[in-house]
Formats: C-alpha cells, sequence, structure tokens
C-alpha cells in the first residue's frame, strides 16, 4: 500500500467520525442582580426551551459597577433558576462568581 492511499484512507476515516460526532450547543442567559419577576419568567421560558431542545444553558448574573454588593441576590437568582428547572435540565456548575460574572451551567437530562 503506498502512502498516498493510506493518508486518503486516514483522511476519509476522520472525516466519517468527526461528522457522527454530536456537537455541544451552549446558550446563554444574561440576568442582572435586580431582575423582575416578570423579566425572571420571560427569561425561565426561553431557558426551558434552549434545555428542550437539547442544548446547555449558561446562565449567568452580570454585575455592573457598584452592583457587585449584591452577590448573595444573583446567587439565589441562579439557585432559583437551577430549582425551577430541574425536571429538564441538571446542574452541572453550580454559581461561581468569576470577575464580574456570576455563572452556572446546567445541561439537559437524557430522556
Amino acid at each position: 500500500m503506498d502512502y498516498k492511499k493510506f493518508l486518503y484512507e486516514q483522511k476519509k476515516r476522520d472525516k466519517q467520525l468527526k461528522s457522527k460526532a454530536s456537537k455541544v450547543i451552549v446558550k446563554e442567559i444574561r440576568f442582572g442582580p435586580q431582575t423582575d419577576e416578570h423579566d425572571y419568567a420571560f427569561k425561565k421560558k426561553h431557558a426551558e426551551k434552549f434545555l428542550k431542545d437539547g442544548a446547555k444553558l449558561k446562565a449567568f448574573v452580570f454585575f455592573k459597577g457598584r452592583s457587585i454588593i449584591y452577590k448573595d441576590q444573583g446567587e439565589i437568582l441562579l439557585l432559583k433558576l437551577a430549582q425551577d428547572l430541574e425536571e429538564l435540565g441538571k446542574v452541572e456548575q453550580l454559581p461561581k462568581l468569576e470577575s464580574k460574572k456570576m455563572i452556572m451551567i446546567m445541561s439537559p437530562k437524557k430522556n
């Protein structure tokens, strides 16, 4: 077997494996630390749709300026979201503060 044919077969095999691999889609939802109830419900509805479609959800609370003093409100908001969506997805990463963002990642439950 010559080397060119070997490379061709290898590329063909790699391409076939790559096409069968599942791609992970990550959707983001952004909250403020003092998000109102109606806005929360609206964004929660979008989060439900994302998880039903099989995408991972990255929910984060963005703290602008001096709003960083409301870290506890941001964490409560994300934990409330996780509790509301627990039948659709599971929490992959609990709320964690990274500079001015508190990030939580959820993945959809397998059917």
